[in-house]
């Protein structure tokens, strides 16, 4: 018999993984030290995801992929046994305070010391997501417990030192930092150098109490399951588990922007549905105008001006801009169960004379169809269906049913890059739903030409729509690279909405077959370079011109007709 590739058995763990998470979910739940717990690890020891760097050492703790997690995790996470995933339950009208983590917009509530609960409204992929970093902690939650006690069950010195620094017995100042972080570092079994550097990470970041605080309560809770039988619980409520897959929070969702569309009178004209962050439309349309009387410098292009309001003496200018768009045409829809902000933009109602030299317009055009612009932000995994198949549903309004006046739909993602570094731009002529027989070729109406000469990298080819960025590893990786697949890059939503839009269109006839679509991702990592994952920090201002560029060719196609 034939010995398996290492790209086949990484694509069986992922196979295996979901469907024991789909099992876990129905079954209600599960420890993470008990069968099920311990088969989800070794399926991802097996993976030895990219994103989570050193898991598979079984010596040193993964620094970034923590840092990556604990970003995307309730603050006080690590001092949790018993965690509860549910659905939209009422928790938002209770005294819990709502915690959010700065990574991931999720609702989450703790309950008491040991519980926390976290709120679910965006399918599958986001219980995918919660569950894979819970085994990721746990994993390197064990490899703190082993360092930090003997064989007999007793205390290292170094973590009785960590100890008393946690609960206060010993107060960190600039004469002992260094000290404290050497004893942290013996307890991750990393260098002075590498801890300090995580040290300065989590101590800038709001969500947690510190990297000290983390890794002890990681041990101590370890330590508990370990000596005492205290295990770590995952639950999912019954409500979470009959909801799932039924478009309940999606349907309440796009009703809202269709009364919008119906109040406002704007239902009749053309909509361009755009899928990207909630800034950087509303900025491209807006900004110059809204902070011509605030700037002492004059910046010649979008990209200047960006860069100009990143800065930290200008952090009041976001909000002027959004007041300014409020008044001339645009109205923002919150939505606290999808998570999902929309923007509604009559631009009939915009100063076309002030807009960017980057988006090009004709006047004629736009004074005749006054199109109808709907930005919703970034959609998670299967929640791109959900969404996306609800919005373009028919609008039911007076006893009456009219289908969306759909012209267009863009997504401007963020995806990993195979073939490029940060910053690059993708241009997708397929959608690759890995795992699955499911593949979504179509016609992209942005094509390569169409960003060349930009001062960025620029690939176009087949995109894959993965079940979680963090259970891709190398050798999946580079075998859709280098295969006849000659894929590009990595996303999560790609194939979903176009399952979305391939049904509406071709089957029920809910919008227009000929409908234009748009996509283009701007590189956020790369997962084949060292030092370039998603886990080892944001794009930053690298991100500031592939965001802007796509934003303004989005309009410009839209605004020329």
């Amino acid at each position: 018999m034939a010995h398996l590739t290492q790209a086949q058995e990484s694509r069986n763990a992922i196979e295996r993984l979901y469907v024991e998470m789909r099992h876990i979910v129905y079954r209600g739940a599960y420890r993470l030290n008990g069968i099920s717990g311990k088969a989800l690890r070794d399926m991802l020891l097996t993976l030895s995801p990219e994103i989570y760097g050193s898991m598979k050492d079984i010596e040193k703790v993964e620094l970034d992929g923590l840092a990556y997690v604990i970003e995307r995790l309730p603050k006080g996470i690590e001092e949790c046994r018993f965690i509860k995933l549910i659905s939209e339950e009422g928790y938002l009208n209770s005294s819990f305070e709502v915690l959010i983590p700065p990574k991931r917009m999720r609702n989450c509530y703790r309950i008491d010391k040991e519980r926390m609960s976290i709120e679910v409204t965006r399918g599958r992929s986001e219980i995918y997501d919660i569950l894979t970093h819970l085994t990721f902690l746990n994993n390197e939650a064990e490899k703190i417990r082993r360092r930090a006690f003997d064989d007999k069950g007793q205390k290292v010195r170094e973590w009785i030192k960590l100890e008393e620094i946690v609960t206060g017995q010993i107060k960190i100042s600039e004469e002992n930092q260094e000290r404290a972080i050497a004893y942290l570092s013996t307890i991750l079994g990393r260098t002075f150098a590498e801890t300090h550097h995580a040290f300065k990470r989590f101590a800038g970041d709001d969500n947690n109490k510190g990297l000290f605080h983390v890794v002890y309560w990681l041990g101590k809770i370890s330590a508990e399951a370990e000596f005492e039988q205290k295990e770590r619980e995952i639950s999912f409520s019954p409500t979470l588990r009959e909801r799932l897959g039924r478009h309940i929070y999606g349907e309440k969702w796009a009703q809202n922007i269709k009364n919008a569309l119906v109040t406002s009178n704007l239902h009749t004209r053309p909509v361009h549905i755009i899928s990207a962050n909630p800034h950087s439309v509303m900025n491209s349309l807006y900004a110059f105008p809204a902070l011509q009387d605030v700037m002492t410098e004059k910046p010649e292009t979008l990209e200047e001006l960006m860069m100009l309001m990143r800065q930290p003496n200008h952090k009041s200018w976001q909000a002027k801009v959004e007041q300014y768009a409020l008044q001339n045409g645009m109205q923002i829809l919150k939505d606290n169960m999808t998570n999902l902000v929309v923007q509604i933009f009559d631009t009939a109602q915009i100063d076309l004379t002030a807009l960017p030299a980057e988006v090009d317009c004709k006047a004629e055009f736009m004074e005749k169809t006054k199109p109808v612009l709907i930005v919703m932000d970034y959609a998670f995994g299967e929640q791109a269906f959900e969404t996306m198949d609800e919005l373009l549903k028919p609008i039911q309004t007076n006893g009456s049913e009219l289908k969306m006046p759909v012209a267009s739909i863009s997504i401007m993602g963020k995806a990993g890059i195979l073939c490029g570094e940060k910053g690059d731009i993708m241009i997708p002529d397929a959608h690759v739903f890995e795992g699955t027989a499911d593949n979504y070729p179509f016609k992209n109406d942005f094509k390569k030409k169409d960003f060349e000469g930009e001062g960025v990298g620029v690939f176009e080819g087949a995109m894959i729509t993965v079940l979680g960025t963090s259970l891709q590893n190398r050798d999946i990786l580079e075998y859709f690279k280098d295969s006849s697949w000659q894929a590009i890059g990595l996303e999560m939503e790609g194939a979903h909405y176009q399952k979305a839009i391939q049904s509406q269109s071709r089957i029920r006839g809910n919008i227009k077959r000929d409908v234009v679509l748009r996509y283009a991702y701007y590189a956020s990592d790369n997962p084949l370079l060292t030092g370039s994952t998603l886990a080892s920090g944001s794009l930053g201002a690298v991100g500031v011109k592939p965001t802007y560029l796509i934003t303004c060719k989005i309009l410009s196609k839209i605004f020329v007709g």
